[in-house]
């Protein structure tokens, strides 16, 4: 493998390593051959053929998709670094120049997209016409390892894992909070609410993949009780809707209710300090070479946070 990689460029076909890196993308033979518009049985054949270009299986069934063999994922490790290496190059060059072109992609969660498309995108845009922006919106998992594959240039995301690989360049805290209809039993109580207080009601939060859920888990841990979770969902948006239909409460930080309606859902303090620990962060991969264009979107968003982050506090 190592003499294959050494020359690369050379004994293998670069398609083939774009339909083997769309493979692994989409998890599946058939999920590429979607994305490539392409008949799955020739997306298959040119893997197949990739596999004996190197002398060995690169992909292997697990369930109904593919995943990577050890060989595969030192392959896919390969072409990334050289992907990287690359666009670092060309973003050099680019630096030269104003910043008048180029397309960044950022990854967010749901509740930043309120004021981030307004705020911060639409400007940016409107004065530099020729630079594209894909927006995704991912839970904290899938945020993390989109920048970690270098998917995206910039991700905004509650509480991220401590890795070192990470920069965050502006946090400002996030804690989550009870979110209620005003007539809701829980908005009676003149207190600060335990986790207690809302185990006989049905609420509503986000799947595990989101660091919203993982500190509401500890802090159930914390506090020995386990919620009555009616709702379980990836859109924070669903869960505003639960609330405003009295179907329960809502157990999410305050970026994420930004669209809350203020004359009938009203947002309740929690006592447990690990509800109180989470941040927003605005991260990129440490070390990674942005493209101008990126750079001064990074910088117009920080620039924008801070203000919020003062006026929250």
């Amino acid at each position: 493998m190592a003499a294959v990689l050494g020359d690369m460029d050379d004994r293998l076909d670069t398609r083939r390593l774009r339909y083997f890196m769309q493979v692994l993308e989409s998890g599946s033979v058939r999920g590429a051959a979607g994305a490539l518009g392409m008949d799955p049985s020739a997306v298959s054949r040119a893997v197949s053929q990739l596999e004996q270009e190197c002398g060995t299986a690169l992909i292997e069934r697990r369930g109904r998709g593919v995943a990577p063999t050890d060989a595969g994922t030192l392959l896919a490790t390969y072409l990334r670094r050289q992907l990287s290496e690359k666009q670092t190059l060309l973003a050099q060059m680019d630096s030269i120049r104003k910043v008048e072109s180029g397309h960044i992609d950022i990854m967010a969660g749901e509740g930043y997209i309120d004021t981030l498309m307004p705020r911060t995108l639409a400007p940016f845009m409107r004065a530099h016409p020729k630079i594209t922006i894909g927006l995704d919106v991912g839970s904290t998992n899938q945020i993390v390892q989109a920048l970690l594959e270098e998917r995206i240039h910039i991700g905004m995301l509650f509480k991220p894992p401590n890795d070192e690989r990470l920069r965050s360049h502006h946090s400002n805290p996030q804690p989550i909070q009870t979110w209620v209809l005003r007539s809701h039993p829980l908005a009676q109580i003149d207190r600060p609410l335990r986790l207690a207080d809302l185990v006989p009601y049905p609420g509503a939060t986000v799947h595990r993949s989101f660091g919203v859920r993982q500190h509401i888990e500890a802090a159930e841990i914390s506090e020995g009780v386990r919620l009555n979770v009616a709702l379980t969902t990836a859109s924070f948006d669903a869960v505003m809707h639960f609330v405003a239909a009295g179907l329960g409460y809502a157990l999410v930080p305050r970026l994420t209710m930004a669209a809350a309606e203020a004359s009938r859902i009203v947002a309740l303090p929690m006592k447990n300090a690990l509800l109180y620990r989470g941040r927003s962060h605005v991260l990129t991969l440490r070390g990674r070479a942005l493209p101008p264009a990126a750079q001064e979107l990074l910088r117009l968003i920080v620039s924008d946070a801070k203000p919020r982050a003062n006026a929250a506090r």
